[in-house]
């Protein structure tokens, strides 16, 4: 598996987020960071998922996806479009109820538009990145029953660790 990265590019406030590889826990401070930039941008008007070439993504990743479709909803009422050909990261999205909170297609009436790749950011230590994990499960556990029960251990072990 070849390691994951996220790729971004705007277009008249429509953001394309495409993820290649296998995206992990890793990226998770830099993507936060980019959403919150995102959503402070005034011609924010939605985003476009282009899992194609994503071989695998974490629970993380996935919860941070979840915050980008629940703060859309509330700016722009509209959800983001999940554009994902993989039949395992398509069960994943289903099990995880993204189904709900994404509209999600195996293909596209045009090309996505090419993207640049994400800044890292240096401020990885250890309680940003624990305070981001916590964060997206929670996000992931309030989409349904099972995420609850699949989540709630991860969670209250980390905070026992705070």
């Amino acid at each position: 598996m070849r390691p994951g990265q996220i790729l971004v590019a705007d277009h008249d406030g429509v953001f394309v987020i495409k993820m290649l590889g296998d995206v992990r826990l890793t990226l998770c401070i830099s993507f936060d960071n980019f959403i919150d930039d995102m959503f402070a941008r005034s011609d924010f008007a939605g985003v476009l998922f282009d899992l194609s070439e994503a071989e695998a993504i974490d629970s993380t990743t996935l919860g941070l996806m979840a915050k980008i479709s629940i703060l859309g909803g509330e700016r722009v009422n509209s959800r983001p479009v999940i554009y994902s050909t993989n039949p395992s990261i398509n069960r994943i999205l289903e099990t995880m109820g993204f189904a709900d909170i994404f509209t999600i297609v195996d293909e596209l009436q045009r090309p996505v538009p090419a993207a640049q790749p994400l800044s890292a950011t240096e401020n990885n230590d250890e309680e940003t990145v624990k305070a981001k994990v916590i964060e997206a499960h929670r996000i992931l556990m309030g989409l349904n029953q099972e995420n609850q029960k699949t989540f709630t251990n991860l969670i209250n072990m980390l905070e026992g660790d705070q």
